[in-house]
């Protein structure tokens, strides 16, 4: 798991050659997106406010946030909300993932989100993890969820 950075600076990771590099400004305009998406989260139970941002490999930006539901079971997390929604919008490759929400170490992405993460994203998509306190960590998604369960292993 990479390194926790200092409030306000992104550490990076070690990360592979070829690894999809980011520029600053892209990083903070897609955890900016995350952010504000927060204030769209429906959190009648929780009061725990998440946002999610994916920029696609053409450069749009898709949100999404947590949307809570009485029957537990049927939430939906923010990550999962944007990534949804942008296959909806017929987008299918991801340049870079980012989650933010009000924590005290950069938020990381359930189980769930991690493997929905690993269907729709590359090896070394970035995906970037934040708080509000400015603490981002990148890594991708090899790094949150090695050996996941891929379409590669359905064929025999």
């Amino acid at each position: 798991m990479p390194k926790r950075g200092n409030a306000g600076k992104l550490h990076r990771n070690d990360t592979p050659e070829g690894t999809n590099m980011l520029s600053e400004q892209q990083i903070q305009q897609l955890i900016d997106a995350a952010i504000e998406a927060r204030h769209h989260a429906y959190i009648p139970y929780s009061s725990f406010a998440v946002g999610a941002a994916v920029l696609t490999r053409d450069g749009n930006t898709i949100r999404g946030c947590n949307v809570e539901n009485a029957s537990y079971g049927l939430c939906n997390c923010a990550e999962r909300t944007a990534i949804f929604s942008a296959v909806a919008q017929g987008q299918r490759q991801f340049a870079a993932v980012a989650v933010a929400a009000d924590t005290s170490e950069p938020v990381s992405p359930c189980g769930a989100c991690r493997q929905v993460l690993a269907e729709f994203c590359d090896a070394d998509t970035a995906i970037l993890l934040a708080n509000l306190s400015g603490e981002v960590r990148e890594c991708t998604i090899n790094e949150l969820l090695p050996g996941a369960f891929a379409a590669r292993d359905m064929t025999p």
